[in-house]
């Protein structure tokens, strides 16, 4: 293991401990004193936890299990194995963190403490780890059904919030609500969508190499332009091979990381890409890595 990867690895290990701590303030320092819920997993341990004598931490570990048992079928083992970790650590910080009363404003509670939690849980999926296992859900159901993630998602905790209305206030369910949303954006905001894809242009003189890397390394389609390069006023031309490919933003950071063990010089162009449809793609959380893929397509 080389050294840049080691530190990308620090890295990357740094900001989920980062996202834990970030969605345990929003927990313990803005909802769970003020009986606010937020959606998924996280809403239903808390709800449960003002029904019962049962600590919050405990109850997180309880209800993530089926969601993690749901995860071994559908996300990679490296993934799962993250996201359990980062379920136990957040589950002992809770734990172990005491807040004073910051604000009694209903409304600074709901933007506050959707705000940490959502830069929380967006920062672990960033560096593929889920601090959430409603996201998991989605992911199985869409696999499965077809069904979109942000429809399960939004399913599941509408169904959710009704039963908060039901067991605890309308009021406490409207603001419960309102930090979903914000939560919701702010997951947005910081990893800009579940299936959100970049593109790649790679030129390189060992151009083979990092196609072979890329199909099964990183179990993506690519697509393979003939080319002339040239360089400076004069206007010096060889020929070379253009990759094309297509990947998901959670693993950008891997694909610089594996180009460059290959070829340091290598050109890269990124790019943002508005729709993906068709051909050889690596879905976020995909398991199915290492399959026979098609060069034609990207």
């Amino acid at each position: 293991m080389n050294k840049a990867k080691i530190i990308d690895i620090i890295k990357e290990y740094s900001q989920i401990l980062l996202a834990i701590l970030l969605a345990s303030i929003g927990l313990k320092a803005f909802l769970l004193p003020n009986n606010f819920l937020d959606g998924g997993a996280t809403g239903i341990a808390i709800l449960i936890s003002k029904t019962s004598t049962i600590d919050i931490s405990i109850i997180l570990l309880l209800v993530s299990i089926p969601f993690l048992i749901i995860g071994a079928y559908t996300v990679s083992r490296r993934i799962l194995i993250k996201s359990i970790i980062s379920i136990i650590l957040l589950s002992i910080s809770i734990s172990l963190e005491t807040f004073p009363t910051i604000t009694e404003d209903k409304l600074l509670i709901s933007f506050f403490g959707g705000l940490f939690l959502g830069s929380g849980i967006g920062l672990a999926i960033r560096n593929g780890s889920v601090l959430d296992g409603s996201e998991i859900l989605g992911i199985f159901i869409y696999d499965r059904f077809g069904i979109s993630i942000g429809k399960t998602i939004l399913f599941f905790n509408i169904i959710l919030f009704c039963i908060t209305a039901m067991v605890l206030t309308t009021e406490i369910a409207m603001y419960s609500i309102l930090t979903y949303v914000i939560t919701a954006k702010v997951i947005d905001l910081i990893i800009e969508g579940f299936e959100d894809f970049v593109g790649f242009t790679i030129v390189s003189r060992k151009a083979e190499a990092i196609e072979n890397a890329l199909l099964y390394d990183m179990g993506v389609g690519v697509t393979i332009y003939k080319g002339a390069s040239g360089y400076g006023s004069s206007g010096i031309q060889e020929e070379t091979r253009l990759i094309h490919t297509v990947i998901n933003r959670i693993d950008i950071r891997k694909t610089y990381r594996l180009i460059n063990a290959i070829d340091e010089d290598a050109f890269i162009i990124e790019f943002d890409i508005n729709n993906v449809k068709g051909g050889v793609l690596r879905r976020y959380f995909n398991t199915k890595e290492g399959k026979n893929l098609d060069l034609s397509k990207a």
